[in-house]
């Protein structure tokens, strides 16, 4: 299955879901089951690594990753078995993409996967925040990922 997550700029959110979710298939021994990827709606950051601030708030956990950003393409719509949007506006941009009702079906919110998500099913943007904001986000995105593998591995989400 392929799997694409995607943010804004590819540097914070995305690329984290990418490798915890990476790492948590390896710890369940499925990870052959998933090709993953992680992308941006915007070419903002193109070419650069993951936000430092991110990457210490990992490195405090006990994780640590590293990546390129780069812009997801339209095209990718067809390529992809599933692509998990951050938020509702990096959603509504994807969707205005879509050019058929198969492209739109594979488009999900990451919170939707959150068992804290409730009604707010927007991953908060730490960019411009303090580190409470990147470790707020962290814990939100760990959560969602393993419920993401959960839903998969149990067929409760088949795309």
């Amino acid at each position: 299955m392929r799997i694409c997550f995607v943010c804004q700029g590819n540097i914070i959110r995305s690329p984290l879901a990418e490798n915890l979710f990476r790492r948590l298939s390896q710890q369940q021994g499925v990870e052959g089951k998933y090709q993953l990827d992680s992308a941006g709606t915007s070419a903002y950051h193109v070419g650069e690594g993951p936000d430092r601030r991110m990457r210490q708030t990992a490195r405090e956990r006990g994780f640590q990753y590293d990546g390129r950003a780069r812009q997801f393409k339209p095209v990718e719509l067809d390529q992809f078995d599933l692509i998990i949007a951050m938020d509702k506006a990096n959603r509504r941009i994807l969707e205005s993409w879509v050019t058929d009702e198969e492209q739109r079906g594979k488009i999900r919110l990451m919170r939707e996967f959150d068992p804290q998500g409730g009604v707010d099913l927007d991953v908060p943007d730490p960019y411009y925040g303090g580190p409470e904001g990147f470790a707020h986000t962290y814990e939100i995105v760990e959560r969602s990922v393993e419920g993401l593998l959960e839903a998969l591995e149990s067929g409760t989400l088949t795309p």
